[in-house]
């Protein structure tokens, strides 16, 4: 892997060419302020000033005597300046502008990765915001975002530095019927098509094995049309989203191997495909048990090691080994 193909995986460098395939997003370029806010771990954890008084937790009851017992004393300057909450007025602004422009709640995502293991702490339990607050909450409270700030290039064969240099917000609009059955993962190797994943491989949904065919049909013309050409590496993978009308949006690119999931395959099997010119396969999960387990961990699922003798990789086979042994014993189908 080049550098090239992860930068080309940055938001801010594919949306532009796929813009009419996606959804509505506005991308705004980070001060270095705002990024070494996020790095720094080095005092408490502090929500940035907001201009507008708006709240990460608007629902939240406020009593003034339990506040007071986290209220920093007043000292020295020098003291008092440490515990100062930052502030961001003009990030702050054009962020509010974009949010109403688009309907009055996004998900926010950084060059290459969204804060998927921050969603617990948000008021709705998901990425959805509505307020620059809320958006700071979930960018600081994610570990995932540190790939995106410190080891984005760490799998370049050819890497030259830690970090890109500039960082940028992505605002993608907020979508209360999106249905994560119709999400999809396409691999591509040689500019080939060879490998379609259910993404969310922790639920079995019944009805994408109806439209399983349609699903893959779809994509493939996808890919051909608007992909493809578009596109400048060779190898790649990008994310998908089917509509109800049967309308393909993208919604991801991300590089071949390294910190991507392969999901449903795996990268041999993929390897594989592509040596031997093998069909398009879609798969999907085909039963309850063939469910992947949902792996809680500080990091979103795309970013654990499961390569192979990592640790994960050798708690997922053994978990498979047994699941294998359930289904086979004649209790199973007890």
């Amino acid at each position: 892997m080049k550098e090239e193909d992860v930068n080309r995986c940055q938001i801010q460098e594919w949306y532009p060419k796929f813009k009419s395939v996606s959804i509505r997003t506005f991308i705004h370029e980070l001060p270095e302020s705002f990024v070494q806010y996020l790095l720094d771990d080095s005092g408490p954890f502090l929500l940035p000033a907001s201009i507008s008084n708006e709240d990460a937790f608007p629902n939240r009851i406020h009593n003034p005597e339990e506040e007071e017992d986290y209220q920093v004393s007043e000292g020295s300057g020098d003291e008092a300046e440490a515990f100062s909450a930052p502030c961001f007025p003009e990030l702050e602004l054009k962020i509010k502008e974009s949010i109403e422009t688009l309907g009055g709640a996004i998900f926010p995502k950084l060059n290459w990765s969204a804060p998927k293991d921050s969603a617990w702490i948000s008021t709705s339990g998901t990425l959805r915001c509505t307020t620059f607050s809320e958006i700071a909450l979930l960018l600081r409270s994610s570990d995932s975002l540190i790939h995106d700030l410190c080891h984005a290039y760490d799998s370049c064969s050819d890497k030259t530095m830690s970090r890109p240099p500039e960082f940028f917000l992505a605002l993608r609009k907020w979508y209360p019927r999106f249905q994560p059955e119709m999400e999809f993962r396409c691999f591509v190797k040689g500019q080939t098509l060879v490998g379609i994943s259910q993404r969310e491989v922790t639920t079995f949904y019944p009805v994408l094995q109806e439209k399983k065919n349609n699903v893959e049909v779809l994509i493939e013309e996808f890919f051909n049309d608007n992909v493809r050409v578009k596109f400048e590496s060779d190898d790649y993978t990008f994310d998908v989203y089917v509509t109800e009308d049967e309308r393909v949006k993208v919604l991801d690119f991300n590089p071949w191997g390294a910190f991507t999931l392969p999901l449903l395959f795996t990268w041999e099997e993929l390897e594989q495909k592509a040596r031997e010119g093998d069909d398009l396969e879609l798969r999907i999960v085909e039963s309850r048990c063939g469910v992947r387990p949902g792996l809680k961990t500080a990091v979103p699922y795309d970013y654990l090691d499961v390569s192979a003798g990592s640790g994960w990789d050798q708690f997922l086979r053994n978990a498979s080994e047994e699941l294998q042994q359930q289904t086979k014993s004649p209790e199973a189908g007890a």
